[in-house]
């Protein structure tokens, strides 16, 4: 349990009517999974953050802070290895006794396989269900590079990176679905460690799905008017949003967030935006903004940001909402 606990009454003054003499002491890994678990803990205490705000998140080097957080950790929550695979090392060495839970791995969770190639298809969203839901360990990450055998790229030299983070896409917090599963495991794992604040974990939960539904409304608003439109993205991050909101994307300039595009790749998604009219390329804030000029040479469509982590906005249990709400307003704003 937390190391180190305030007097139970200062306690009571801060939390107000209920008085909580310890909690769980809570690691998170990225900004929106502390997000979902500051909405859950509203109240009763608050996680850390370990993958510091605006950082690229499947490479990392831990602060001292940060690993000392792991160390004190009771439990931990992560999307997993497929994003941030450096982590696993590090939960084994730093949180031997914690409880960790791997979002990725939990019940109910959608996830899709990496796509293909510079150019999306719109069949590329239609994955079929047995794979997005049967297996929620990594067992089978095994067959990432199988599996994606037969297909052939110019830019086949970054593929190993791109798939050695294992089979599926970890982009999975973008879907408001993967959200509201979590919200529900976030809280039975800290019930399990906290009982006595399971009413309130439980009810926090039930409250964020409740806003979730609202969300969702407002960003379908926002977004009809610019669907059927043709847009890119800088990395192929997007597809769980895509899926959401029905919004695909036509391609993505980079295969990863850690390698830069081919001259081939560019080539074809130059090709792309000339072909199919695409009005919109979007680029992310930790990306060289030279390769997307390279890629809006001789085009006329416009430009706008998309960040999936949030690393401008204030960490806490807003971040999450925030995160999709800023999503959909800058592909509206630039569709």
């Amino acid at each position: 349990m937390s190391r180190n606990l305030l007097p139970i009454t200062l306690t009571a003054t801060l939390l107000g009517t209920t008085a909580w003499a310890d909690f769980p002491s809570v690691a998170t890994d990225i900004a929106p999974v502390h997000s979902l678990v500051s909405r859950v803990m509203q109240g009763i205490g608050t996680p850390e953050l370990i993958v510091a705000a605006g950082a690229t998140p499947h490479e990392y080097s831990l602060r001292p802070s940060e690993a000392a957080a792991l160390q004190d950790a009771d439990i931990i929550f992560w999307i997993g290895p497929d994003l941030t695979p450096w982590m696993a090392d590090a939960i084994q060495t730093l949180a031997e006794g914690a409880e960790v839970t791997s979002l990725m791995t939990v019940d109910g969770t959608t996830k899709l396989p990496f796509r293909e190639g510079a150019l999306f298809e719109a069949h590329d969203h239609d994955a079929d269900d047995d794979d997005e839901h049967a297996h929620d360990d990594h067992d089978d990450d095994d067959h990432g590079h199988d599996e994606h055998a037969h297909e052939k790229h110019d830019d086949d030299d970054h593929g190993h990176d791109e798939h050695a983070h294992g089979a599926y896409d970890p982009h999975s917090w973008l879907s408001l679905d993967n959200g509201a599963v979590w919200l529900n495991a976030i809280a039975a794992q800290l019930s399990s460690v906290d009982p006595d604040n399971a009413s309130a974990y439980f009810t926090n939960a039930a409250a964020a799905r409740e806003e979730f539904d609202t969300l969702r409304t407002e960003i379908n608003d926002i977004l009809a008017p610019v669907r059927g439109r043709n847009f890119i993205v800088f990395h192929d991050a997007y597809q769980y949003f895509e899926m959401s909101f029905n919004l695909p994307a036509s391609g993505a300039i980079s295969v990863s967030d850690a390698t830069d595009p081919s001259p081939a790749r560019i080539a074809d998604i130059q090709a792309r935006v000339k072909d199919q009219d695409v009005t919109c390329v979007l680029s992310e804030p930790q990306f060289d903004p030279k390769i997307v000029a390279a890629v809006m040479d001789g085009s006329e469509a416009r430009t706008g940001v998309l960040d999936p982590l949030g690393s401008d906005l204030e960490t806490g249990s807003e971040l999450y909402g925030n995160v999709l709400r800023n999503l959909a307003g800058a592909l509206a704003d630039c569709l």
